[in-house]
């Protein structure tokens, strides 16, 4: 059997027995992690609000890593074994601060769930000079991970969950080019590009990781009504990829599509607790399973593209990362 998910070699349906319906809730029944550390970053709004939930029900110590304090202490109020802490992946510091505390109080991290992310932004840079996106929606998760990974590998069976998206299909990653800096910026190529990079990220941090026996896992939600993540984004925009008629209402056939945010927290819950994955790493989830690949050219309706899961450029996307944020794995 084909240990590592290069080019996509073990993308393939294992028989989870839930689909794009089933809620977090479901998918967590009968699950317990009595004794388990969880860190959420983006924990305390959407998705990430709900997974936290799940996690703090079936027993486990869930950490909420939160740009905003004080918003994160009214949204997760009244929800017990949550703590929350100051990061934002803009900010490098806030993140080797974070992890510093954490690595000092010697605990083992069994679920590190990194899914803040942003999209539909205009062009904005962190304090290196990284565009935003790629910042918050990939650089972040690998710096974090590399912090953390001491108390991964303390844990004797971890899971890494990294939020990626279908949008991985915008856009290949740029080698050349990554912070635009010599390219005109398109909001959803560097959307894109970002979630390809965590796909890639997922595939080769399970290929050094699983010796520890430390797994991760590159996760699309689905396409959720009620979060924040368009917060930025402009009518046209949306009109421009037919998600709203001329007047700004969303169509039905859209509307339809759309999952529920339990529904949307669903995939990584599973990928964090199933045990149908405990000897499977570095692949690509949708609606509770393990994705197909997707074959075409074009933007398809799920799946995950090959590029997305290459070798070669998932060694070459590491070095960057590594030179990028300073942060190195200790294997």
């Amino acid at each position: 059997m084909r240990q590592s998910n290069d080019q996509g070699a073990l993308q393939q349906p294992v028989g989870s027995g839930f689909n794009a319906k089933s809620t977090a809730a479901e998918v967590m029944e009968g699950i317990n992690l009595s004794g388990k550390t969880a860190i959420v970053t983006g924990g305390n709004t959407g998705i990430g609000l709900e997974t936290t939930k799940r996690l703090a029900e079936a027993g486990a110590s869930v950490i909420v890593l939160a740009r905003d304090v004080e918003k994160a202490k009214q949204n997760l109020a009244g929800i017990n074994g949550v703590t929350i802490a100051a990061m934002d992946f803009m900010a490098p510091d806030s993140i080797d601060a974070f992890a510093a505390k954490f690595i000092a109080s010697a605990k083992p991290l069994h679920l590190l769930i990194n899914n803040a992310g942003i999209m539909w932004v205009p062009l904005r840079r962190d304090a290196r000079g990284i565009e935003a996106q790629l910042a918050t929606n990939y650089l972040g998760q690998y710096h974090l991970t590399a912090k953390l990974f001491p108390a991964l590998k303390k844990a004797n069976g971890a899971r890494v969950i990294n939020l990626s998206s279908l949008g991985h299909q915008f856009g290949d990653f740029n080698f050349e080019d990554p912070n635009f800096l010599h390219r005109e910026y398109e909001t959803l190529q560097a959307y894109g590009q970002s979630k390809t990079a965590t796909n890639l990220f997922s595939l080769q941090l399970d290929h050094l990781a699983k010796a520890f026996k430390v797994r991760a896992y590159a996760v699309h939600p689905g396409s959720i009504g009620g979060t924040e993540l368009a917060r930025e984004a402009s009518l046209e925009e949306f009109q421009k990829l037919g998600y709203l008629d001329a007047d700004g209402n969303m169509k039905p056939e859209v509307a339809a599509q759309l999952k529920t945010i339990p529904q949307g927290a669903a995939t990584s819950v599973w990928c964090a607790t199933s045990p149908l994955l405990d000897n499977i790493g570095g692949v690509y989830c949708e609606d509770v399973e393990v994705a197909k690949l997707a074959t075409g050219d074009s933007v398809e309706s799920s799946g995950v593209k090959a590029y997305s899961l290459d070798e070669h450029r998932a060694k070459k996307l590491w070095q960057l990362s590594e030179e990028l944020a300073g942060a190195y794995f200790e294997f």
